[in-house]
């Protein structure tokens, strides 16, 4: 790999070459695969490191699916099986029992839709809460960029999401052309790749600070899977924006960094709801701010984390 240029102050020749006596002061090339030196900039992604090791991360990936499925009777079925259950039981539940209105959107399309987004941000965000407990092993006896187990993680997940995604795509075709409801993407849509890119920031940003601060203290652990659940109820997975009457309340659900994200997803596919410019804004920032201060926090904990898991 080529490194970065530093002196030799014995020989007073650049790195990488070494004065040969023997052969009139000639300067001999040598060549080595990586250069041990501090870390200096606590926001460096590691790029280059993790373009480098970027088999690795796609064995990683294939391993996440294959522990995961090898011993299960369905398999990869569980894709399918997990948000339909929880649609059926949504749509039961809080539609048809509580009387919670959809936007005019059938109930079935309305809560798949916003549980496929919700399963993916909240599995990044949990899995990556423990990839440092859960790879110490790993961790203490070889050196790689150690970015490479989160985003692992939210490649695997995405992966999923997009098994899940064909799932929401032909529901929403069914009720389109076969049962003609008045559901249908518009130019909002065009937001999509964007809106799943942030909420995969954020799902990695929270989560790798989350599993630096639980290097150091294990109850955030339980704090994060009783979170995640009481966190869903807050963000408009089970109801729409819209619903909410009272402003106080509404402003309150506005300033969750995911409200703003899967309103517009739902708004771009279904064309119904509205577009909310200062929730999807905000929802920007605070993606950016949080994958930053989770990198910060990373690099600096990464580098004693094994005298401390």
């Amino acid at each position: 790999m080529e490194n970065d240029l530093a002196y030799n102050t014995k020989h007073g020749a650049p790195a990488g070459k070494e004065t040969d006596s023997k052969n009139n002061g000639s300067a001999v090339t040598e060549q080595w695969d990586s250069e041990i030196k501090p870390n200096t900039n606590l926001f460096n992604l590691h790029i280059k490191e993790v373009w480098q090791y970027r088999d690795l991360l796609m064995l990683l990936v294939r391993r996440d699916f294959v522990s995961f499925y090898k011993q299960t009777i369905f398999g990869p079925l569980w894709f399918f099986i997990q948000p339909i259950f929880t649609t059926v039981i949504f749509t039961f539940v809080f539609a048809r029992m509580a009387g919670i209105g959809t936007d005019g959107v059938p109930a079935p399309l309305f809560y798949l839709t916003g549980t496929i987004a919700w399963n993916y941000f909240a599995e990044c965000l949990t899995k990556t809460s423990t990839v440092f407990k859960d790879n110490a092993s790993i961790f203490g006896k070889v050196y790689f960029p150690r970015l490479i187990m989160p985003l692992s993680i939210v490649l695997s997940n995405l992966v999923k999401f997009s098994v899940q995604f064909l799932l929401f795509v032909g529901m929403l075709l069914w009720f389109m052309i076969i049962k003609g409801k008045p559901v249908h993407p518009n130019e909002f849509v065009l937001l999509f790749p964007i809106i799943i890119l942030l909420m995969a920031l954020q799902g990695l940003g929270w989560g790798l600070i989350i599993t630096a601060l639980t290097n150091k203290y294990r109850d955030l652990a339980f704090l994060v899977t009783f979170g995640i659940q009481l966190a869903m109820y807050a963000t408009p997975i089970i109801y729409p924006l819209s619903t909410i009457t009272d402003p106080f309340y509404k402003k309150i659900l506005t300033l969750n960094p995911l409200t703003g994200l899967i309103e517009t997803f739902r708004y771009g596919f279904l064309n119904k709801g509205q577009f909310y410019s200062f929730a999807f804004a905000y929802s920007v920032i605070v993606s950016l701010v949080v994958l930053l201060l989770g990198i910060f926090i990373f690099n600096k904990v990464e580098k004693n984390f094994v005298d401390t898991v």
